[in-house]
């Protein structure tokens, strides 16, 4: 079955950097998505960014746009945030669409399966 293993999360300072990774496993879909998503305590969970398996074509949140980038590797999507701020913190999860119509590829609606999460935390 589709697995999501999220890994990389952890402590930084303010204006430091991180990056998540999410190994996905347990599909031979050619047409798919892979989202990064984040849910900050009693908020709503937000979409990050995403990225199409057809095309590579990526997707950001206005919020992240510009810091956090999306690559795929091989078996994997990672997900570089730079100049990391109060803003950010939270569970960061991964989530796999299938199809992915890239209508709405930030919406946590397109997605079907999900990573557990890693949590990343800015403090000085």
């Amino acid at each position: 079955q589709v697995q999501l293993v999220e890994s990389g999360g952890g402590l930084v300072q303010p204006g430091g950097s991180l990056r998540l990774s999410c190994a996905a496993s347990g599909f031979t879909w050619n047409v798919y998505g892979i989202g990064w998503f984040r849910q900050a305590p009693g908020k709503a969970r937000e979409g990050v960014s995403s990225i199409s398996s057809v095309d590579g074509g990526t997707y950001y949140a206005d919020s992240v746009q510009g810091r956090f980038t999306i690559s795929r590797g091989k078996n994997t999507v990672d997900l570089q945030m730079n100049s990391l701020n109060p803003d950010d913190p939270a569970v960061y999860y991964c989530a796999l669409a299938h199809p992915f119509t890239g209508f709405d590829p930030l919406s946590d609606h397109e997605y079907d399966y999900w990573g557990q999460g890693t949590q990343v935390t800015v403090s000085s």
